[in-house]
């Protein structure tokens, strides 16, 4: 089992860029192998998750061409182009690539079988899987689970769905199964989530109709091959803009963030916590705006973060309870239960992390109550095997006055490769153990 070894450090500075989205990353594939014509894809994530999308989709004949790490040509199929897998479609860790590949092939003609790691065979399916049993696919689940089984149908139909709770991945695999279906599929969520679904959908050449939260589209449309330009994932800048905010002198500075305004709750709350923060745009990547995002050493203050930032912060959050440890003050998270079912239980082994780092801490069922202003004891802290907590704690070494051992770091890979190299271009000193 991998660990890191942090050791505490007084302040990080520079310079630094993180991979691409991950999220566009897996829709760049998708939609670029149902395609017609060539999709060219530039800052591509080269992570175990997105590789584990771009192999499914060369089991459905889809061939892309990789001309570096992060560049490649996918070359499309078409809307009814893709074939049979010959094996189980393994998509590793990634929660995105099962969710929306659910609906990718909810339409298909052939039958097909998702899968995954153990972690990945622990999260729910359902949730994506009943409305797409509305439209009238055939989907199984192993006890809600993964393994999916998606068996052919004669024809789908659109619906009018409203989310019971705020996903974009259930929202994206409506939309995508709803490009199969007869008639009009339209969904309404009960509060912002990410949109980059939407967006590529547009580049691509589709027709996608979005007024207020509720997004509808034709069935039938026919998806062109396009150029996406993937910016620096704000889920991996997160961070650097914690550790920047914690101590940043002068400053530090994250170069080609995608700013999309459905992913930038963590720089609200973290202005909302009082962060000297400085958004430089630099124009866009395709449909996605893009900045540079510079931090500098804040004195941050808890507050009881507004309910409508979570769902648009909800990878970042682990790493906000670490700045939630540093402010002054309490700082109360509620309306976060998706963190239940990520990789792990986040809102738990945070928790659980942040007490064997001395941070009082109070967990409910929805969020966390955390009593901030700390220095941070060593510790060994367990991830239990999420890439999200093991980074998390390894900004918390800005706080700590003693090395902190965080366990089961493998599938840091997943999203961010190359984290150690980055966090200590910019002053964290991490080493593998």
């Amino acid at each position: 089992m991998k660990s890191y070894k942090v050791q505490p450090v007084a302040a990080v500075a520079g310079r630094v860029r993180v991979p691409g989205d991950k999220s566009i990353s897996h829709r760049s594939i998708m939609l670029g192998g149902i395609a017609s014509g060539r999709t060219q894809v530039s800052g591509f994530l080269a992570s175990a998750d997105c590789l584990a999308t771009l192999e499914a989709c060369r089991a459905m004949g889809v061939v892309v061409e990789r001309h570096a790490e992060t560049a490649l040509t996918v070359h499309g199929r078409g809307l009814h182009g893709l074939a049979a897998p010959a094996h189980v479609l393994d998509m590793g860790n990634a929660g995105t690539a099962i969710r929306l590949s659910m609906g990718l092939l909810a339409g298909q003609r052939f039958q097909s079988v998702l899968t995954g790691d153990a972690s990945l065979r622990s999260r729910p399916m359902e949730r994506v899987a009943r409305p797409l049993r509305q439209m009238g696919a055939a989907i199984l689940t192993t006890d809600g689970k993964p393994p999916v089984t998606v068996q052919p149908v004669a024809h789908l139909t659109g619906i009018d769905y409203v989310l019971p709770m705020a996903s974009a991945q259930v929202k994206s695999a409506i939309l995508l199964a709803g490009l199969y279906a007869d008639g009009e599929t339209a969904v309404t969520e009960p509060a912002p989530t990410r949109d980059h679904t939407e967006r590529m959908l547009r580049g691509f050449g589709a027709q996608v109709h979005v007024e207020g939260r509720r997004v509808r589209l034709a069935g039938g449309q026919g998806l062109h091959g396009a150029r996406v330009d993937v910016p620096g994932d704000i889920s991996s800048a997160a961070f650097f803009l914690v550790a920047g905010a914690l101590a940043g002198a002068p400053g530090l500075i994250v170069e080609n963030v995608g700013v999309n305004p459905t992913r930038t709750g963590v720089l609200d709350i973290l202005r909302l916590m009082g962060a000297d923060l400085t958004v430089h745009p630099r124009g866009s990547a395709g449909a996605e705006p893009v900045a540079d995002i510079e931090l500098r050493a804040s004195q941050l203050r808890g507050i009881a973060v507004p309910e409508q930032f979570v769902p648009l912060a909800i990878d970042e959050l682990p790493v906000l309870f670490i700045a939630a440890a540093a402010a002054s003050g309490e700082t109360v998270f509620s309306g976060a239960a998706e963190l239940r079912v990520k990789e792990s239980d986040r809102l738990a082994v945070m928790a659980e992390g942040l007490t064997r780092v001395g941070v009082p801490n109070e967990l409910a069922a929805d969020g966390i109550r955390i009593a901030g202003g700390q220095r941070l004891r060593g510790a060994e802290i367990d991830s239990h095997g999420d890439h999200r907590i093991a980074m998390a704690f390894t900004v918390a070494s800005l706080l700590a006055d003693e090395p902190l051992f965080i366990r089961d770091v493998e599938n840091v890979a997943t999203s961010f490769p190359g984290f150690v190299e980055t966090a200590c271009a910019c002053g964290l000193d991490v080493s593998r153990a």
